[in-house]
């Protein structure tokens, strides 16, 4: 299992509100995980990081965890208690009110990978043939598709595209989408922040991933991308490939 990850201010932004990263346990696992702090809150960058931070160090403590069903518990308590602590930090410092963040993490094994998201930062299973998206978008747009009123045409121009309805540092509970699919030889997982995602199409993604001789390239290849196409917001992505002689069935 290899990964890599890679964030960027992008061409407009002053600040990088995006958090995210890559953490690997002893026993091969990893969880690779990107947040987009709010760009419309003040402190997004303070709710990403402090995401990031939160969910890395209860990642490191926690027991190895074999079972899909612990994956998407651990996740989703994990996940509960990072919204906790961010609202609870933002009542207590008036200069964080309202921040706010995506998440999307993906914890991977040698037999499954488990996907959780709040927000529209997006998980992508990428095979040699084609890329799907794993995740829903928290997204007033995305409501609007899925109960049919607009097309997923309509919503990528959309006025109100960058609405969430959900976000980390909301009040009571959160309930992140969880997702479990098996890790198959030759899968790759994107995660990303829309920053990629609404710059950068699937079929450009499939190109980038299966026309680059790493990892890096791969990463380095989708940020240009995306800024070369008017880079207005920061650009995060996490990117895990199981190789070919690598894998198995989920058990």
């Amino acid at each position: 299992m290899e990964a890599i990850f890679k964030s960027d201010r992008g061409k407009v932004r002053q600040l990088n509100e995006d958090s995210g990263g890559i953490y690997r346990k002893s026993d091969g696992a990893l969880l690779a995980v990107v947040a987009d702090g709010m760009g419309g809150h003040r402190a997004g960058d303070v709710a990403s990081k402090m995401t990031v931070e939160i969910i890395s160090r209860k990642w490191r403590a926690a027991p190895s965890i074999r079972r899909a069903v612990e994956a998407e518990e651990w996740l989703k308590q994990t996940i509960e208690e990072i919204n906790s602590s961010l609202s609870a930090y933002s009542d207590l410092n008036e200069e964080c009110r309202g921040m706010g963040t995506t998440i999307v993490a993906a914890l991977c094994t040698d037999e499954f990978v488990t996907v959780a998201n709040v927000g529209d930062s997006r998980g992508y299973l990428i095979t040699e043939e084609r890329v799907s998206q794993i995740t829903e978008d928290d997204s007033f747009v995305n409501a609007l598709v899925q109960s049919g009123e607009i097309s997923k045409q309509d919503a990528e121009h959309h006025p109100k595209r960058n609405v969430l309805l959900k976000a980390l540092g909301s009040k009571g509970f959160i309930n992140p989408a969880l997702k479990t699919v098996s890790a198959e030889e030759g899968y790759t997982i994107l995660l990303c922040s829309d920053g990629l995602s609404n710059k950068v199409s699937d079929q450009e993604m499939l190109y980038s991933i299966k026309q680059s001789t790493s990892l890096a390239k791969t990463a380095e290849q989708l940020i240009d991308l995306a800024n070369d196409k008017g880079g207005e917001d920061n650009i995060t992505l996490a990117v895990i490939a199981y190789p070919e002689d690598e894998g198995g069935d989920l058990v």
